[in-house]
């Protein structure tokens, strides 16, 4: 990726200015992309593993390092893919990029970008602390915030069963505390697969999970792109990251890992 991004989420993540409560159904056609997983090996005709900060370090201090199609941080198992987050320290001498880190995990990256639509990400997190599972999306180019992202599901393990939808710009981020976003309780987000969804239209931006909006973000700001930069395409990310400002701030509990993030698949309705 050719992206300079910013420090991402911090602490203050959690923004709840942008509550809702109503249907969020997905579209009864057959989806423009899909993955459901049940191949015997990650299709890398539709993901590509994001490798390019393993050296000098990840953004927001996390402390892990992701892997290039290593079966044991990314894999399909039963029907689903498995991103696994571990406790292990690599070498040099097999892993040139290595930048010291403790841990190890993957990140996937749709290879097309997708715009508006309707977006459906079955999966269940990881909930051991010091875990740090995403749905996200940024567009492939652009320098962090103004690039705008919009996060469909973030948790962090020491607040198990919380889930986050936020969107961060160039006017509205949490450095400047001004994200817009909502938050959930999902009593079984870590031990079920609940659905993630996201319905991207040009005026409007809702997140849902299991068929019910929490959190709409309208275009009704002045500003220009500094406050709506959501005008192309994105592509989609899932991860799972150790530690960092957010993931990390209670700690890392070591004997819980290793920690899994599995998604049953990934759907995407174009608009």
């Amino acid at each position: 990726m050719n992206i300079l991004l910013y420090v991402a989420q911090v602490a203050s993540l959690g923004a709840t200015n942008f509550t809702v409560d109503a249907p969020l159904a997905a579209p009864t056609a057959a989806p423009t992309f899909v993955d459901e997983f049940d191949a015997t090996m990650i299709d890398r005709m539709k993901w590509r593993f994001d490798t390019s900060r393993n050296a000098a370090g990840w953004y927001n201090n996390e402390r892990q390092y992701y892997a290039e199609a290593r079966r044991e941080n990314a894999r399909i198992e039963d029907g689903a893919l498995v991103i696994e987050a571990r406790r292990e320290t690599l070498t040099k001498a097999r892993f040139s990029d290595w930048g010291g880190q403790a841990y190890t995990s993957a990140k996937l990256v749709t290879r097309a970008p997708l715009g508006y639509g309707f977006y459906e990400v079955r999966a269940k997190l990881p909930c051991g602390r010091g875990a740090w599972p995403a749905i996200w999306m940024l567009p492939s180019t652009g320098t962090w915030p103004d690039m705008g992202e919009i996060d469909i599901m973030e948790m962090v393990g020491w607040d198990a069963n919380v889930i986050h939808a936020t969107l961060h710009t160039g006017a509205f981020n949490h450095a400047k505390g001004t994200q817009r976003g909502a938050q959930r309780r999902v009593a079984t987000a870590c031990t079920a697969f609940h659905r993630y969804q996201l319905e991207w239209r040009a005026d409007t931006i809702t997140v849902g999970v299991d068929g019910r909006a929490y959190m709409r973000v309208k275009n009704d700001q002045p500003g220009g792109a500094a406050a709506w930069p959501f005008t192309r395409p994105y592509e989609l990310i899932l991860n799972l990251a150790v530690g960092g400002d957010w993931g990390g701030k209670k700690g890392i509990d070591d004997r819980a890992f290793p920690q899994r993030l599995t998604v049953d698949y990934v759907r995407y309705w174009k608009r």
